[in-house]
């Protein structure tokens, strides 16, 4: 049987508890492109766009259990982004499994969704 090709990530759907909160966190602190969610859409909620694909917060009334499901984002400097989150009173956890040229850190937003942070491999100091 043929199969058609699946051609990219659309979007990835998170649920947050308070919208306003975490409009804060994802469009104040890390300063995502808001873009417009369909009017037929009578939840609460917020979608952004990242390159070629969107985030959206999906308001629900009780927070998912804390799990390691993610999603990364990759950013230019990676370092840079660690000292942004942990200057904003984030956690940041760098991960110990080693992805050879990637740098990486998972954090969490309000809510206590993981997001991964991932970039370039800072070269050691000489």
């Amino acid at each position: 049987m043929h199969k058609p090709p699946i051609l990219r990530i659309d979007h990835v759907a998170i649920n947050v508890t308070d919208v306003a909160r975490a409009k804060r966190f994802y469009s104040e602190l890390l300063q995502l492109t808001e873009i417009p969610r369909p009017p037929t859409f009578l939840f609460p909620g917020a979608w952004y766009r990242i390159g070629n694909a969107d985030l959206h917060l999906v308001g629900r009334k009780d927070v998912d259990p804390e799990s390691s499901r993610h999603f990364a984002l990759w950013v230019e400097d990676v370092h840079g982004w660690g000292r942004v989150i942990e200057s904003a009173g984030h956690a940041v956890n760098w991960d110990r499994t080693k992805i050879p040229g990637i740098d990486r850190f998972f954090t969490f937003d309000p809510d206590g969704n993981r997001v991964e942070f991932q970039g370039t491999e800072k070269a050691p100091h000489s």
